[in-house]
């Protein structure tokens, strides 16, 4: 029916007058020297639609058919981790020859979009439980609690850091799902390693650790850097101290100072970097710090200070 558009509405009119007068569609075919295949097509549409005009259409027809839809939705829902170039590869084997363009394309009408992998906590049983057990513990804390609290944590700050991802096929809000995350562990490295402090009033200092940091070293970063932070955020009296349970967290003469300054110190289920709030915190600095580009240690030192100093109480 498409060869039909090359007709004018003029012919259209006229094969629709000449088959009303009885006439056949050969004979109307060879009488306006119009392909017998067009004049059926044009007298099909006026039977049905009772016009010879130009119906409106609805685009180039989908280069995937519902069955491969359904085979390469069914890949990545079973995969989130499939690659375009892999569903290509089996549309190619099916017959169907696309761009990976159009796999998304196609997938994105199926509520599926490529995303970056998030990483989190390898997470065992145990882990799990004491997590929940924090959550429900505190589900109903006041915002005012909150406030109250100084969060810490340390972090390592690369030179030329490197976005190492993973993208996956989900739906929204799954993000968090066990087959669309990456599992990590803790581990140290990285070219210099800072301990910092906030609270809901802004940062507090940040310090860099120029060497492998024990629980008596510890101590003392609490000593130089925690206490004046906290005065510097005027807290209020019974402020909660947060850090992790790293093991010169959890030493002996770690646990000895916080009880000799008594210290309320937040409890807090191992495995769960993900829940202290201070990792934004550090994703804002090395943002940062990467749009300055640092070119040695030194600057990236100076750098880190400076935009640290710079993070409103807002942010």
């Amino acid at each position: 029916m498409a060869k039909t558009k090359k007709l004018s509405k003029d012919t259209r009119n006229k094969i629709v007058d000449l088959h009303q007068a009885g006439k056949t569609e050969s004979a109307i075919g060879k009488q306006l020297g119009v392909k017998k295949s067009n004049v059926g097509a044009i007298i099909r549409k006026w039977k049905t639609y009772k016009t010879t005009d130009n119906l409106p259409r609805s685009g180039a027809p989908r280069k995937i058919s519902p069955r491969g839809v359904k085979m390469i939705t069914r890949t990545v829902s079973k995969n989130p981790r499939t690659t375009r170039g892999d569903l290509l590869n089996d549309l190619q084997r099916a017959g169907t020859k696309v761009t990976k363009a159009t796999i998304s394309n196609t997938l994105r009408r199926q509520g599926l979009k490529s995303c970056s992998a998030r990483r989190v906590p390898l997470l065992k049983p145990v882990h799990m439980q004491a997590r929940l057990k924090f959550a429900r513990e505190h589900l109903d804390d006041p915002e005012e609690d909150w406030e109250n609290v100084i969060w810490s944590d340390e972090t390592k700050i690369e030179l030329f850091g490197k976005n190492s991802t993973r993208r996956v096929w989900r739906r929204k809000n799954a993000e968090l799902h066990p087959k669309n995350t990456i599992p990590t562990v803790k581990h140290g490295g990285g070219n210099i390693r800072v301990w910092g402090c906030f609270s809901a009033k802004g940062p507090g200092q940040l310090i860099r650790v120029k060497e492998k940091m024990n629980g008596a070293m510890y101590c003392q970063i609490l000593s130089e850097n925690l206490l004046p932070s906290a005065r510097a955020l005027k807290m209020k009296r019974g402020w909660v101290f947060q850090h992790d349970n790293d093991p010169k967290h959890t030493a002996r003469v770690t646990k000895e100072w916080i009880c000799k300054k008594h210290f309320k110190v937040l409890e807090w289920p191992s495995q769960s970097p993900d829940l202290n709030p201070i990792e934004n915190l550090w994703r804002e600095l090395k943002v940062r710090v990467a749009q300055r580009q640092p070119q040695n240690i030194t600057a990236l030192e100076e750098i880190c200070m400076e935009e640290w100093a710079k993070i409103p109480a807002t942010v």
